[in-house]
């Protein structure tokens, strides 16, 4: 347990936290949203620092993140809680256990084990994923600074839904090196406030707004989007989803559209089908974006990469496997373009 860093004190010993974009107000010995940030005698304290409940290492092509360091290794960290409740969670026995515990389970792993860890195992990077890592960006601060200063990236797989505050933290505590948060993925679920409200219990605006940040703060930002049959795989919003990312990310950020599986609340949902992957592919291709991926699909085309400038496939994947790599010091070995990313 550990004071947050960023909140506000107000009367009556209750606290304003400004983690993420719900800015919970929190009365004395209650808990925010994500039920893992407690008010304990009108200061705020998160009640998963230094306590991880799952950690494993994994292909950073798992995050996903096609552009950044392909074919590296991830230390993969999560803590219980989230700040959304979507209906489609793929992890919610971790992610929503606060709910159906009293007691918050992990196990004390303090900041400079988990560097130790990413080094020993030999992995490019930290990635603070499985749940939502804005509920414990104390603790993802902290490994964060440990982590630079070994030269391991920082790597955030998100909803979206931090503050400003917490983004101006990354890039204060980097310094002239800039943002300690290095790369993210970061779910666009859908392009409907409505979904947002009705499906994960949050807003559209907050997440527009953090991708927007990240990327004038030089965050490396890939974008994913689970399809899901009826709805958000209808053309129109596909379209929005890939004109946003054009227009306002650059047509070099890669969009994954994954394959949405019945699990949690929606059980009676079918799978999504091929096609659907194929024509939202397609949109964000014709729309302008350089990079549009198939996920959940393994053995697909879709989660290849071609080269923009001469169309030939340069990354060959077999699911979170790179097969074949026809790219060096950032470019093209065919044709000489620049490929986008970090380390490709």
């Amino acid at each position: 347990m550990k004071e947050a860093r960023l909140y506000e004190k107000l009367d009556d010993m209750a606290v304003r936290c400004a983690t993420c974009a719900h800015r919970c107000t929190i009365r004395e010995g209650k808990r925010g949203i994500c039920e893992v940030r407690e008010n304990q005698h009108g200061a705020l304290y998160s009640l998963v620092y230094g306590y991880p409940v799952s950690q494993a290492v994994d292909p950073i092509e798992k995050k996903p993140l096609f552009h950044f360091h392909p074919g590296s290794t991830a230390l993969s960290v999560a803590t219980v809680g989230c700040n959304f409740r979507c209906t489609f969670c793929q992890n919610a026995d971790i992610s929503q256990m606060p709910r159906d515990r009293e007691r918050i389970l992990g196990r004390e792993t303090p900041p400079r084990q988990l560097v130790e860890t990413a080094k020993q195992q030999h992995c490019r990077s930290i990635s603070y994923t499985y749940t939502e890592p804005t509920v414990f960006f104390d603790y993802t601060y902290d490994t964060a600074l440990l982590a630079r200063r070994e030269g391991i990236a920082n790597v955030y797989v998100t909803n979206g839904y931090m503050t400003p505050e917490v983004l101006n933290a990354f890039l204060d505590g980097g310094g002239e090196e800039g943002s300690l948060l290095d790369a993210a993925n970061v779910d666009l679920k859908a392009f409907s406030d409505d979904f947002y409200r009705h499906q994960c219990g949050a807003r559209l605006q907050p997440v527009l707004d953090s991708l927007v940040l990240m990327k004038e703060q030089g965050v490396w930002v890939e974008v994913t989007t689970l399809v899901i049959p009826g709805l958000n795989d209808s053309p129109e919003e596909l379209k929005q989803v890939a004109e946003f990312i054009l227009h306002d990310l650059g047509e070099e950020t890669p969009w994954h559209v994954s394959a949405f599986h019945p699990t949690y609340k929606l059980m009676d949902l079918p799978r999504t089908p091929p096609a659907t992957l194929r024509a939202a592919r397609q949109i964000g291709l014709e729309v302008g974006l350089r990079y549009v991926y198939e996920g959940n699909v393994p053995g697909s085309d879709g989660e290849n990469t071609y080269c923009h400038n001469c169309g030939e496939c340069i990354i060959r994947r077999y699911g979170f496997i790179v097969a074949d790599s026809k790219t060096s010091d950032g470019k093209c070995n065919l044709c000489g373009a620049r490929v986008d990313g970090v380390g490709v």
